[in-house]
């Protein structure tokens, strides 16, 4: 098969945690002509994919760098966090920031949380990955805070969450270069906007041409004449059969005729 044998396709990127099944389902009954490749990469190399052209977009975290960006935020994550299954926090449903005042939290290197300060007493190092935080938990080190996704992304059966209360949170947005806002990119932005297959946004339209509008103008004209001449015939019959030219009401098929008897004739003396 030749380069120009190979049939156009569409390669979404999206991060760990973050499921486009939805929207994959949707693409492929709307265009099954353009293969959809979805690659899962790590949240910090979404961007430098789509900079080079590997990916067309990307489901990624915010923030992302809108002087080169086009996003559009879907959705935001609940803030939990990670704990053993017999761990304190576990008596209740929700977990304030103070609660984790004497826990060590776990901080790694790709956390996709934006912290000002971060609750708990820091470990002596920190994890390479959210995979290796999860692995410490397990192994009674500390706790950790994730996104949701994140949370069942490594679920374990020793280990379970609660909800964290007054955390910052994770958005997931759709984003693309600007430069390279392509039709399948409008195609997909009109999918995870919950656009129909007839709806008229999305795609610019192109606008047509001065001959495509004298064009037009002419079918118009063409499509016209028949029918003036339809109404001037028409009107001549009726003149001919004594009837008004215009659209006037015709004697006897309506109105109320002038000064009408009232009651029962009088009978003769």
């Amino acid at each position: 098969m030749t380069g120009s044998d190979v049939p156009p396709s569409f390669r979404l990127v999206y991060a760990p945690g973050v499921m486009p099944g939805k929207w994959a389902r949707v693409w492929n009954e709307r265009l099954p002509g353009v293969p959809l490749t979805l690659t899962q990469v790590p949240a910090a190399q979404a961007a430098d994919l789509l900079l080079n052209g590997d990916a067309d977009a990307g489901l990624v975290r915010l923030p992302v760098d809108r002087t080169v960006f086009s996003a559009i935020p879907l959705y935001s994550e609940q803030t939990v966090v990670v704990v053993p299954k017999d761990h304190l926090v576990t008596a209740v449903d929700e977990v304030a920031p103070e609660d984790l005042a004497d826990e060590i939290v776990l901080h790694p290197l790709d956390d996709v949380l934006l912290w000002e300060t971060l609750p708990g007493k820091p470990a002596l190092e920190r994890p390479a990955t959210t995979a290796d935080a999860v692995q410490l938990v397990a192994a009674g080190i500390g706790v950790l805070v994730v996104p949701l996704s994140l949370a069942r992304l490594h679920h374990r059966k020793d280990l379970t969450h609660r909800p964290l209360r007054d955390a910052p949170e994770s958005t997931v947005a759709l984003a693309w270069p600007e430069a390279a806002t392509t039709d399948s990119v409008e195609d997909f932005i009109g999918i995870v906007r919950g656009r129909t297959v007839n709806s008229t946004r999305g795609r610019t339209r192109p606008q047509p041409s001065a001959q495509e509008k004298q064009e037009k103008q002419k079918k118009q004209k063409k499509q016209e004449k028949p029918g003036r001449a339809a109404e001037k015939g028409g009107a001549r019959r009726q003149q001919a059969a004594g009837g008004p030219a215009g659209g006037g009401r015709r004697k006897g098929t309506g109105g109320t005729p002038k000064n009408p008897r009232r009651g029962n004739p009088r009978r003769g003396s």
